[in-house]
């Protein structure tokens, strides 16, 4: 069926993601390639999901989200970063953050424009782009540091250039744009008018004291910014496909009119629980990433350990891990053997990468699992240290 699947599309097959996972099942392996909890959500959350189903929210929901949802989405703008929104106009509700990224791009993106983006990227941003007929232009962040390339970033920007999509904090790397980053980032749009995507879902999963600065909040780009998130990362609940775009209201139209024509609308029986999730007390977000932290230290701790080092990790579920010192010039190849011969799952850096020589020994592994799967997991990353 390959012939038939048209030409922007081929060089997207089966995801990296979907291969490991076999992987891991085949080798018994413990699973740090995919970015998925294995605990769920507020037991709150869960309960209201399954009350809209008893109680009669079954049918489609209004086209841009049930208002409870979208209320809720503009008052935690307001809340954690002083965005004011209209519920009404500058919000959208959609199936996760995937389409929120997708219908956003095949919504301001016309065919040949360029949209610049970060590398390495999650690899939906390649295929959406390709799917809105765009050209994507990438920008490395630099290793092991993960400094952005604020030259390089203006120069990728032609007279083509269309939108921005950046993402922070920052997958796959774990990294969190600093204000002075952003600010630059910020002046390149302006400077060029440009229109900046901006996938948000890690927002609330920052580390060692770090902030979370949405681009929208800086100056002139409220007005050309589409802020994406959603429910599953910060509320482990990656199952509930459940997310929003919100920004100026011309743009916010712009992404419904494409979004009606691919999943129409929401799942309606959740949308409630997750209005609910985003007016939760502070120190529910605050617990979650102070969790996260504590088992970004046990990998981090292990890899070091046996001498592997990492790039910084500010925030999201993962970690970059360098295996050069042991060897690795191809980390596609030593990912495929690592399930049979350590027992672990990572995920190559260089499929979220147009060039992949820079990054030909790095290896992302996540750490959103419970603890004694890590330390399970350390156990086995110890075998390392013989290679």
């Amino acid at each position: 069926m390959t012939g038939h699947l048209v030409t922007r599309m081929q060089p997207f097959g089966t995801t990296v993601f979907a291969e490991m996972t076999q992987r891991a099942l085949q080798f018994d392996a413990v699973n740090l390639g995919q970015g998925f909890p294995d605990t769920d959500g507020p037991e709150e959350m869960l309960e209201l999901a399954a009350r809209g189903l008893r109680e009669g929210l079954n049918q489609y929901a209004p086209a841009r989200g049930l208002p409870v949802l979208r209320e809720a989405v503009a008052e935690h703008q307001r809340r954690f970063y002083g965005i004011p929104l209209d519920a009404d106009t500058e919000v959208l509700v959609t199936v996760g953050a995937t389409e929120a990224i997708a219908a956003s791009l095949l919504a301001l993106v016309e065919p040949g424009d360029e949209v610049v983006v970060i590398e390495p990227f999650y690899d939906s941003y390649a295929a959406s782009v390709a799917l809105a007929g765009g050209v994507r232009r990438t920008v490395p962040l630099r290793f092991p540091d993960l400094t952005l390339d604020v030259d390089a970033l203006a120069a990728a920007v032609t007279d083509r250039t269309r939108v921005l999509l950046l993402n922070s904090p920052h997958n796959p790397t774990g990294k969190v744009f600093t204000r002075a980053e952003l600010e630059a980032v910020a002046r390149v749009a302006v400077e060029r008018d440009l229109l900046v995507i901006s996938d948000e879902v890690y927002e609330h999963l920052v580390f060692d004291g770090l902030e979370h600065i949405p681009v929208a909040t800086l100056p002139g780009m409220a007005g050309r910014t589409l802020t994406i998130s959603s429910v599953g990362k910060t509320f482990s609940l990656t199952g509930w496909k459940t997310g929003w775009v919100s920004g100026p209201a011309p743009l916010v139209a712009a992404v419904a009119g494409v979004k009606q024509f691919l999943t129409f609308v929401g799942v309606t029986h959740l949308q409630p629980a997750v209005a609910h999730g985003l007016r939760m007390p502070d120190a529910f977000f605050t617990g979650l990433a102070d969790q996260l932290q504590s088992r970004r230290d046990v990998l981090v701790g292990a890899l070091t350990d046996v001498g592997v080092p990492v790039s910084p990790c500010q925030g999201t579920y993962f970690v970059i891990a360098d295996l050069a010192g042991h060897g690795v010039t191809d980390a596609v190849d030593f990912c495929r053997r690592l399930p049979e011969e350590v027992g672990v799952v990572g995920v190559p850096v260089s499929v979220f990468c147009d060039d992949p020589v820079p990054v030909a020994s790095l290896v992302r592994f996540a750490f959103c699992k419970k603890e004694e799967v890590l330390r399970e997991a350390a156990r086995r990353l110890r075998s390392l240290a013989r290679r």
